[in-house]
């Protein structure tokens, strides 16, 4: 009941942030991107809900249009790691030899490189950091997570009597591969995904916050902290509601990843 009840915050979390995004696509309150000097570091009230910024920016619009590139990271950069590691999972797991040596050591060098420094040496070659930058860093990042989970999913399906008796029956290994095993490790690499998913959030907000990520025109809720640094002490009503739906985002992606692995494991269904 009680992992039941985890499972729906995070469903609640993230639906929450899907549907701010959704939200600013077609309305926000104000602009987030006008200045206003009169309405400057105004507390929390009506019309401005959250308050405003130290240049007059309604911060209620701002995490509105921050939750779409939120939203937007953690798809583009989970869809680069899966799209890249579960392949090579799948053939790493179901082949044995040369290829899945070399395909395990690249995937532990891919490790020695975090997204900060990924970022880091794509923006110096790019000549400055931006959002793709960010979204191909934490994505290339996220590979060999994608990579070992695929393979140890896959070396367990490959022992199973159904894959003998198509290896038997003289199934291509093509076959075996996208219609036999593909379908049974679905379910974890599903539940990887969301976790990432909430690490990539994760991720680009400490980019933005480092100046790696979205430039300073772009709303991004991890800018946003790094605007609010120098106001910390004298108006932390700046910080709190950025860091809030962060913190947010990344436990409701996290407990999501939690529930989803209970409802598609049967070894981690309680007993009725």
């Amino acid at each position: 009941m009680k992992r039941s009840l985890l499972f729906i915050i995070g469903v609640v979390l993230v639906a929450m942030v899907a549907l701010l995004a959704l939200v600013s696509v077609f309305w926000t309150p104000f602009d987030p991107s006008h200045v206003d000097p009169a309405a400057r570091l105004l507390p929390p009230g009506w019309p401005h809900l959250m308050g405003t910024d130290h240049l007059g920016l309604d911060i209620f619009s701002r995490i509105l249009s921050g939750a779409r590139i939120c939203l937007l990271v953690g798809v583009i950069a989970v869809a680069i790691g899966a799209l890249i590691g579960v392949p090579l999972g799948l053939i790493s797991g179901s082949g044995k030899g040369w290829v899945s040596h070399i395909i395990m050591r690249a995937a532990d060098i891919i490790y020695a490189f975090p997204a900060l420094l990924l970022a880091i040496l794509l923006a110096a070659a790019n000549g400055g950091g931006s959002i793709v930058t960010a979204m191909v860093a934490i994505g290339i990042s996220s590979v060999p997570a994608f990579i070992r989970v695929a393979r140890a999913a896959t070396l367990q399906v490959m022992s199973q009597d159904f894959i003998l008796a198509a290896r038997a029956s003289a199934t291509p290994k093509r076959t075996i591969a996208f219609q036999h095993v593909l379908p049974n490790i679905a379910p974890v690499v599903l539940v990887q995904s969301s976790v990432s998913f909430g690490l990539a959030i994760l991720a680009e907000a400490a980019l933005s916050y480092l100046g790696l990520s979205a430039p300073p025109t772009t709303v991004t809720w991890g800018r946003m902290l790094f605007d609010a640094q120098s106001y910390l002490f004298t108006d932390p009503n700046l910080a709190l509601w950025p860091g809030l739906f962060i913190a947010l985002a990344v436990l409701g992606c996290n407990l999501l990843g939690d529930g989803l692995r209970e409802v598609l494991d049967p070894r981690l269904q309680e007993v009725r």
